[in-house]
Parts: structure tokens; C-alpha cells; sequence
């Protein structure tokens, strides 16, 4: 049973990415892609979060200093969130259809889609991922995984502005008002 708890958010980080790579072939043509430095920092910001929690062997210990105690209740809170954030992930971008890109992107024919997690949030599938690495740092209860997830947000944060400045360009009045009216990331706060 140690072999469940040990591999269980490791399986579905690769099972999501499997499914991310899937979905990525059907989608429309992009007309505008964002510069390859910010896509390059991105990869390698998403490097660095892989190795800091698939390995101990960075010899920095305060990494591996315990936040709260380990155990069945960390887990499996930390199993729920996560299951729950990459469900609404994959959720926004079955929604978004042939609209998504990895990258922030404006498409042939882009549509602002408003319904679905996408009236619930403006950026359902970062929500959604961010809850993943917060359910994989509350379960995995160091240090590394808090610095993991604030890491994620920061580059998410980052991908989210330059997202939203496109899409003000494009939509104009009717982004502006979806922005006003909807949140960010987290319903009714941010």
C-alpha cells in the first residue's frame, strides 16, 4: 500500500500531461503567438518544479524541513485538492475546444468563450493547475513544495497578464466588461 501513497500524485501529473499533449492537436491556426522567451521561461520554470519534488537529493535540507507533520489527512486533503483542480482544468479546456493554445496565443476566428468554469473564472485551467500544486505541496507537507507552488503561481501570474492584454486587444469593451464582472483566478475574490 506505501507503493499508493508514494506514486499516487506523480501518476496523475503524468496522466494530465498525457492528456494535455493529446488535446494540444486539435485546435485552430494561430494568428499570433507570444515571443519564444516567455515560452522558454514557462518550460523552464515547469523543469525546475518536476525536480524539486521528484527528487531529495538537492543538497539544500531546509528544502525537505517539514511544514505541518505528514500523514493520512495531508494526503489525502492534499489528494482532494489536486484531483479537484486538474478535473476543473481539463474541464475549462474541453470548454475552450479549438480555441486553447499552451501558449497565449489569438487564433483564426478566436472566440471569447464565457460560460462553463469560464464563468466562473476568467483562467479556469490555471486555477485548476495551481490547485494541483497546492494539493501536491499540502500533501507532501516540506517546504519544496510551497516553493514549488509559489513558483507556479509567479509564472501562471506572469502568462495570465500578458493573456490578459491580448484579449482586451481583441475583444475590447467586451473583455473589459467579462473582466469586470468575472474574477481572475479565485471566484469572488481574485
Amino acid at each position: 500500500m506505501l507503493w499508493f501513497y508514494k506514486s499516487f500524485f506523480t501518476v496523475l501529473w503524468i496522466a494530465f500531461l498525457i492528456y494535455w499533449q493529446i488535446k494540444a492537436v486539435d485546435t485552430k491556426t494561430t494568428r499570433r503567438l507570444e515571443p519564444v522567451a516567455s515560452r522558454i521561461l514557462r518550460a523552464l520554470t515547469f523543469l525546475i518544479a518536476i525536480v524539486m519534488l521528484s527528487t531529495t537529493r538537492i543538497p539544500l535540507r531546509w528544502l525537505y524541513l517539514q511544514l505541518w507533520p505528514a500523514g493520512l489527512w495531508p494526503f489525502w486533503l492534499g489528494a482532494t485538492v489536486m484531483v479537484a483542480g486538474l478535473l476543473f482544468a481539463v474541464w475549462a479546456r474541453e470548454h475552450l475546444g479549438s480555441n486553447w493554445s499552451r501558449s497565449v496565443t489569438i487564433k483564426q476566428g478566436h472566440e471569447l468563450i464565457t460560460t462553463g468554469p469560464y464563468a466562473v473564472v476568467r483562467h479556469p485551467i490555471y486555477t485548476g493547475i495551481l490547485a494541483g500544486f497546492l494539493g501536491t505541496a499540502i500533501a507532501l507537507s516540506q517546504v519544496r513544495g510551497s516553493i514549488v507552488f509559489v513558483l507556479i503561481f509567479l509564472m501562471l501570474w506572469l502568462k495570465l497578464r500578458m493573456e490578459e492584454q491580448w484579449m482586451r486587444s481583441q475583444f475590447g469593451e467586451t473583455y473589459a466588461t467579462y473582466a469586470h464582472q468575472t474574477a481572475a483566478l479565485v471566484p469572488y475574490l481574485f
